[in-house]
């Protein structure tokens, strides 16, 4: 069953798989802070038997990136805070996103069409991105003289480099399906019309894998750029290990 979570963000649980949509089509889903406090709410309160969740959008795009009329007020707010409180609220925004990253699920963003700054973050936020050939994502907040801090920057530099990340960040541009899918930013790029087979059929070949071995490669890979050989060797050798232990019946 479908329940409204907040007026602009609908949450539905399907057994083991979870699907947020952003639903504010009007506006091609721009963002606000209202929807970043239950984007966090849901990821607090997720059952542990979801393997899967899905990140998608109502419209003709994922989502415009933040909503300039609303964050401009909270931006005015802010210039009363200390730093400390600044840095504080941006952390409490930042969960919105990281929780998309947690070693149990696997994460996959729709993408159609636009996903511009916050929306670019939202999508790099999950582990898989499914994107549609009209899609075009822009890290634009260079254009308004601010910094991308909702986690994507490390992601994106994991994804294409740190020279490439630069250039996308700095410069400000758009990048196209075809090159997204050509410099890794994208897993799959359809038709538009067939964004949502090509999703479902993605969770299904996850749901259809033992989860605790899902579980471990995950945190294998995306601890991988962080340790040498030798460490990810022994990483794998312990993981293995586990495995085999619990396969057998014999883990803990």
């Amino acid at each position: 069953m479908t329940t409204p979570a907040a007026p602009d963000v609908l949450f539905d649980r399907q057994g083991p798989v979870a699907t947020i949509t952003l639903c504010r089509p009007e506006v091609l889903n721009a963002q606000t802070p209202q929807m970043w406090t239950a984007l966090r709410e849901f990821g607090r309160q997720l059952p542990g038997d979801v393997r899967v969740v899905v990140v998608r959008a109502q419209g003709r795009a994922f989502s415009s990136g933040i909503d300039l009329s609303v964050v401009k007020r909270t931006f005015a707010e802010m210039t009363s805070y200390s730093d400390d409180e600044v840095a504080n609220r941006i952390a409490f925004f930042q969960e919105a996103f990281s929780w998309l990253r947690r070693p149990d699920l696997v994460s996959i963003a729709a993408v159609q069409g636009h996903a511009i700054g916050a929306g670019f973050q939202l999508a790099l936020a999950c582990d898989l991105r499914v994107v549609t050939d009209d899609a075009k994502f822009t890290m634009a907040e260079v254009t308004l003289g601010l910094v991308p801090d909702l986690t994507g920057t490390k992601r994106l530099v994991d994804l294409v480099g740190y020279g490439r990340a630069l250039e996308i960040c700095v410069t400000g541009r758009r990048v196209d399906a075809p090159e997204a899918y050509r410099i890794g930013l994208a897993n799959v790029v359809v038709p538009g019309d067939e964004l949502d087979r090509a999703v479902d059929d993605l969770a299904a070949a996850v749901l259809s894998a033992n989860r605790d071995a899902v579980v471990e490669i995950k945190a294998l890979l995306s601890g991988a750029g962080e340790r040498d050989y030798p460490a990810q060797e022994a990483a794998e050798r312990e993981a293995q290990v586990r495995r085999i232990r619990d396969l057998a019946g014999q883990g803990e």
